[in-house]
């Protein structure tokens, strides 16, 4: 098929896909996959490949880019002790396990060892799209592990593969592989973030600055892999950097534009790899000769399951080594059951598939490298048995997780909206008199900063009133009482009665505007409303600037979370863009 015929036909399944997920309550990836799996049906659709460069030079750097800036630095320190065992130590006993149980089934080890590098990690795209089902802080353990195993993952691949094609390959090879891979990756990162961050202090519009930022993914990557670095941790360091500091060389317009385009496009990525994921397992079975194919479905089977069972017990072995180095302790039953849900949750996805697609023809000889087949069925046997069955299981495992009931980030929100407002009324007077703001302006917006301070104050008692009328709700229906709101007579949304929090306000009474007469005796004299109205632009801007300056405080000392800064940067941005307008501020 045509290009173009294939990109219309990959954007109707993700649209068709998108209509009906919500109807059929499943998870919009699950129901891409299967799409693509009738697609295959048909032979010319089948012919359509996913070249191993598609995934690792274009979707890899833009999913992971976009995953990176969306990561909790916090999270990311506060569960380091976690994450660097997952994406490592796990990533190698996988791999090794695999290796194990392909040989029962008559794959040499060599070959083994490379599947086992291409389903060791779960994937970053699959976390994304399937384990946002999970609590905040269990998500972004996974997510953070998944943007970091890709790495380890290639560098056993590169390994695995010079001893399947007859290299050479000592301890001070692979010492050499992995120093080169993961320091490398690093700088290349540090450095890619560093030129992004001169050329954007000297952007001055919303294009070039997108721009930029779209081009350092890529370069990044390109840079590691010209150096046989990882190519995978340069874009996910560079993108943490880039996360932390953008606030700071980048402007409201270009932020609010990023924040529309990235998460639209990195969603049209996403359902087309799920699509093409399904293509791929129907291109892969029917290359696959009937004598093989219930062999290697068996073996499929095995390798799905030795890799649960292996994460399972490295994270049930691995918590007692994580609490002696300071972790969270939480009682046995929980933990378990928190252990299942990450088994569950840690899907593998197209990475895995390029990785098994890239396995070489041939060996160092010129003979064909036997076992190659092979490893591309079990590997996209096992993409299939995770997205279908764990990302089904997922809901369900997550609800009888029981997880304990987690404010954290609604807490620090609200104290985040509270102590930036109150700064910049501290420093109001301040901040007026350095601008040559008139008294009667800086009253009217001490006003409105009083006004907004207490609603915040309000929203926090709701919620907490919330909170504890649902505690209180649950205790009653455990111990038989009758449901007071049961007959529905009173509706209790956000701690409010009557009010419901879709209407995003005062409820509309459908009253229209009017025009205000303009009066004819204005005495020219006074001062002009327009120059009160520049005055409390440039004093309401200036607040803004200072609430930020606060904000970014907050994130250094730890007080609040990456994701709490981003979510009232969002808002500040739009105050901002409304108060300077799109002209100018483009």
């Amino acid at each position: 098929m045509e290009g173009l015929e294939i990109t219309v036909l990959l954007g109707l399944t993700i649209l068709i896909g998108t209509l009906l997920a919500p109807r059929l309550r499943v998870a919009l990836p699950l129901v891409l996959v299967v799409f693509g799996l009738l697609l295959g049906f048909v032979p010319a659709l089948r012919e359509v490949q996913l070249p191993p460069e598609t995934v690792l030079l274009l979707f890899l750097p833009v999913m992971l880019f976009w995953e990176s800036l969306t990561t909790s630095l916090r999270s990311i320190r506060r569960d380091f002790r976690y994450i660097l065992p997952m994406s490592t130590l796990l990533v190698v006993a996988s791999a090794f396990a695999v290796a194990g149980i392909a040989g029962l089934f008559g794959i040499p080890w060599e070959i083994g060892l490379i599947l086992g590098a291409a389903v060791a990690p779960p994937d970053a795209t699959a976390v994304a799209a399937l384990g946002r089902l999970l609590p905040g802080r269990a998500f972004m353990k996974l997510k953070a592990e998944s943007l970091t195993n890709d790495g380890t993952a290639l560098v056993l691949y590169a390994i695995a593969v010079s001893i399947a094609v007859g290299g050479q390959v000592t301890p001070l090879v692979v010492t050499w592989t992995v120093i080169v891979s993961y320091v490398g990756g690093i700088l290349v990162g540090v450095a890619a973030a560093a030129a992004a961050w001169l050329l954007l202090r000297r952007a001055r519009t919303a294009i070039a600055i997108n721009v930029t930022m779209l081009l350092l993914p890529f370069a990044a990557f390109m840079v590691a892999e010209l150096i046989h670095a990882s190519g995978v941790l340069s874009v996910v360091v560079a993108g943490l950097i880039a996360s932390y500091l953008s606030s700071r060389v980048t402007t409201a317009s270009s932020r609010r534009q990023a924040e529309a385009a990235w998460p639209f496009g990195v969603f049209l990525l996403n359902g087309a790899l799920f699509v093409l994921i399904g293509l791929e397992v129907q291109w892969v079975v029917h290359q696959t000769s009937l004598q093989t194919i219930g062999l290697l479905s068996l073996a499929t089977v095995a390798v799905w399951a030795v890799l649960l069972v292996v994460r399972f017990l490295f994270q049930m072995l691995g918590a007692p080594l994580q609490r002696m180095g300071g972790g969270s302790a939480h009682p046995l039953g929980l933990r378990t059951r928190m252990q299942v849900v990450s088994t569950v949750a840690g899907m593998r996805g197209a990475v895995s598939l390029a990785i098994a697609l890239s396995v070489p023809l041939t060996a160092s000889d010129g003979t064909a490298l036997a076992g190659r087949d092979d490893i591309i069925f079990v590997t996209a046997g096992v993409i299939l048995l995770s997205l279908l069955v764990q990302g089904t299981m997922l809901p369900a495992v997550v609800r009888w997780a029981r997880y304990p009931v987690d404010n954290v980030e609604a807490d620090e929100y609200e104290l985040a909206e509270r102590a930036i407002s109150g700064a910049a009324m501290a420093a109001l007077d301040t901040l007026a008199a350095e601008h040559g703001i008139s008294d009667e302006v800086r009253d009217r917006a001490r006003r409105d900063g009083y006004e907004m301070l207490e609603l915040a104050n309000a929203k926090a008692v709701a919620r907490e009133r919330a909170v504890i009328d649902a505690e209180v709700g649950a205790m009653e229906d455990l111990l038989g009482s009758p449901d007071p709101l049961a007959d529905g007579s009173v509706e209790l949304v956000d701690g409010s009665l009557g009010v419901s929090s879709a209407s995003g306000g005062d409820p509309v009474d459908g009253t229209t505007l009017q025009m205000v007469a303009t009066s004819t005796d204005i005495d020219l004299e006074q001062r002009s409303p327009l120059i009160r109205h520049e005055e409390l632009t440039r004093l309401k801007l200036a607040m803004l600037d200072h609430k930020r300056e606060v904000l970014r405080g907050l994130r250094r000392s730890g007080t609040i979370d990456d994701l709490v800064v981003s979510r009232i940067s969002m808002r500040l941005d739009l105050d901002q863009i409304r108060l300077e307008g799109l002209e100018t501020v483009e």
